[in-house]
């Protein structure tokens, strides 16, 4: 138990400080290309925070728990959209929604969530159904890309243009981000796995806060550097790929078999959430701490709705 404490702390720690180099490096890319930071922070910053959760879904496919790829895709969805995104107004002060950004993202997950559940309600997820949720977000990662606005908050400084020295070094950033998290996640399933709970309610909920810490680390990180746009973009963006590219890479390997009824009640539930919370955001233009607290208590709720859903 100690070593696996040790780890997690260890982990933890590596991913604070990969993460603060990687939202300047990100910075620095945006400026390279003149491309807005929600984009970058959608398309490469989301890719990158989200290889905890592309491992454990392979990891989880490879290894035959379907339960526990289905339940880290759509946890790992939830919880960014919930519990990640509901801490940063809390911690960094209102941020400023721009609704032509999240709208389209936010419409997009709610289909792969939809679509997702409906995959998986005859308890299992065939591998065409996985390609269809890979190509899903190969053509949502373009639309996002073609049809967000250039312009982003007036926050970036001028960096010298080196592309591909940012490049690099975000890339560098984000593996030591990925690889602290994800010996994070490994002590944190170790010392969960005493609570006795289903596989796909621990992968849910425990394994996908874990796999979330890089999303919470830079996206805070970010938004006390002022790149609110870019913290919004990797949430926005690494949510879309768990409930599409993630939930897909598993069953596109391994056909799984899965617990219908809890990946039905989840996949409604998150595209609910993720409905009303675009909604929401779009009309009010801002993210304060009402909407922070409230997505906290969102949060919160699935507890008692996926527990009662898994007896």
């Amino acid at each position: 138990m100690i070593f696996w404490v040790a780890l997690l702390i260890v982990g933890l720690t590596a991913a604070i400080i990969g993460s603060r180099r990687a939202v300047d490096y990100a910075t620095e890319l945006a400026y390279s290309f003149a491309v807005s930071p929600f984009i970058i922070g959608a398309v490469v910053v989301g890719f990158g925070t989200d290889l905890p959760e592309i491992a454990n879904s392979l990891i989880g496919a490879l290894a035959g728990e379907g339960d526990f790829a289905a339940g880290n895709a759509t946890g790992s969805t939830i919880t960014q959209m919930t519990l990640v995104l509901g801490i940063l107004p809390l911690v960094g002060g209102a941020i400023t929604i721009g609704p032509q950004r999240i709208v389209l993202p936010g419409a997009l997950m709610v289909v792969g969530l939809i679509t997702g559940a409906f995959f998986g309600s005859d308890d299992q997820l065939t591998r065409n159904e996985g390609l269809i949720l890979i190509a899903f977000w190969i053509a949502s990662t373009y639309l996002i890309y073609r049809r967000t606005p250039l312009a982003g908050e007036p926050t970036m400084v001028a960096y010298e243009r080196r592309p591909m020295r940012s490049l690099g070094g975000l890339a560098v950033s984000l593996a030591v981000v990925g690889a602290g998290a994800t010996g994070a996640v490994t002590a944190f399933l170790e010392i969960a796995e005493a609570l006795s709970v289903p596989v796909f309610l621990l992968s849910f909920f425990a394994a996908s806060i874990g796999s979330s810490l890089p999303e919470l680390v830079v996206d805070i990180t970010a938004v006390r550097q002022g790149e609110r746009d870019l913290a919004v973009g990797d949430i926005f963006g690494s949510s879309l790929i768990d409930a599409s590219l993630v939930l897909g890479i598993g069953p596109a390997v391994r056909h799984l078999t899965v617990d219908g009824d809890l990946v039905v009640t989840s996949g409604i539930a998150g595209a609910v959430i993720v409905g009303a919370l675009t909604v929401v955001l779009a009309r009010r233009g801002k993210h304060d701490w009402v909407t922070g607290l409230a997505l906290l208590a969102a949060y919160a709720a699935l507890y008692p709705l996926l527990l009662s859903a898994g007896h």
